[in-house]
């Protein structure tokens, strides 16, 4: 199956809110290859504004809101545009763009479950002149799943590898796992939090976006009776499908112990790295126990003290990032939105229900045309 032209670019800003990752993808048959990619960082007061959404701090008004939903779509334009100038791609070689947006809700259970994402699509097309595919969550929570994680399908095209079991772990502001069975047999879910938490409390107490290569939890200890308490969240007990997001796993969820209050801030966030690393090795060792090879994507592949950590929780499975399997672990997730906008024009389905729980397979994302 082609089509033509064969360019697609990929836009998320993840749960972190660290800024908005763009990919510029071009499909050979089914698979995405990277030509270029770029991150392009939230100004830090939009960013404050995102976060305080997303957590439920700050109250917000419809019209607040809805001006906050203009605002990024602007910015995942702009990132759009420097991407293809940067690349000196015309806009008119880029088939559609595959704005994932910017999730500041994520209610996956319920009587009326819901996912909520930001950075309107439509002024996206009409700043770009691309044909933008977004709203992809929405109709996999119709069907009855989580909505997410809508990644396993592209981990599966681009690293399972036959009669050999397989993990890929995404370190995002969540983690999320998918496990390739030997016998070509996918499933995935959010494991807990990542790098969310870490960054949240270095930004709290350090000023500092994110915990550069674990330095500020490297300088403290882990305090063994907050870390069992967090880990006895019943969200880590629940069987999959499963999905989670800012909305739990917050810094009020955070306080909500007592013993936070009594602690050195480095001992608060060695516990929340360990809290993140514990939690990924018990749920490969729970879900994945043949597994062999775990291959990390992310931005948490560049905090050395948590991808030590992990090696150790994991021995004899080894540890490794996607990048030694020619699959660039910064831009994996942006180029999964290429390829589920194409997906969606090809007139594919782009989520697993055996990962997701929905119904069945079904086509994901609203598509935007740009003006003709």
């Amino acid at each position: 199956m082609s089509d033509a032209p064969t360019l697609y670019l990929g836009l998320i800003s993840g749960t972190s809110a660290d800024g908005i990752d763009a990919a510029l993808v071009s499909f050979e048959g089914d698979q995405p290859h990277l030509l270029a990619a770029q991150t392009y960082p939230w100004p830090a007061a939009l960013r404050e504004q995102i976060l305080a959404v997303a957590q439920g701090e700050a109250a917000i008004d419809l019209d607040a809101f809805g001006r906050l939903d203009i605002a990024l779509g602007d910015r995942f334009a702009e990132a759009a545009l420097s991407l293809l100038g940067q690349s000196g791609t015309p806009a008119a070689a880029v088939r559609a763009i595959g704005s994932h947006g910017q999730t500041v809700r994520h209610r996956p259970t319920g009587e009326h479950a819901f996912t909520l994402q930001l950075g309107d699509p439509a002024t996206i097309a009409e700043r770009c002149g691309i044909d933008v595919v977004a709203d992809f969550r929405r109709a996999d929570l119709a069907a009855g799943g989580q909505g997410a994680p809508l990644l396993p399908a592209v981990h599966a095209m681009l690293l399972a590898h036959p009669g050999h079991a397989r993990v890929v772990l995404n370190l995002g502001g969540i983690a999320n796992i998918t496990v390739l069975g030997a016998g070509g047999d996918v499933i995935g879910f959010d494991t807990g939090p990542a790098n969310g938490l870490l960054d949240a409390w270095c930004l709290r107490h350090r000023g500092e976006a994110f915990d550069r290569d674990g330095r500020f939890a490297a300088s403290g200890r882990v305090d063994d009776t907050l870390l069992d308490a967090l880990l006895a969240d019943p969200y880590f007990a629940l069987s999959p499908p499963k999905s989670t997001g800012r909305e739990h796993f917050h810094l009020d969820w955070l306080a909500a112990h007592p013993r936070v209050a009594t602690l050195e801030p480095a001992d608060v966030q060695a516990t929340l790295l360990e809290l993140s690393a514990r939690s990924v090795a018990e749920a490969i060792a729970r879900h994945a126990p043949n597994a062999r090879e775990v291959l990390a994507c992310g931005g948490g592949v560049h905090n050395g003290v948590l991808m030590r950590r992990l090696a150790s929780l994991l021995a004899p499975c080894t540890l490794a990032s996607t990048s030694a399997f020619g699959v660039d672990p910064d831009f994996l997730e942006a180029s999964a939105f290429a390829w589920l906008a194409r997906q969606r024009l090809l007139g594919l389905p782009g989520n697993l229900p055996a990962v997701t729980g929905a119904r069945g397979p079904r086509l994901l994302g609203a598509i935007h045309p740009a003006p003709r």
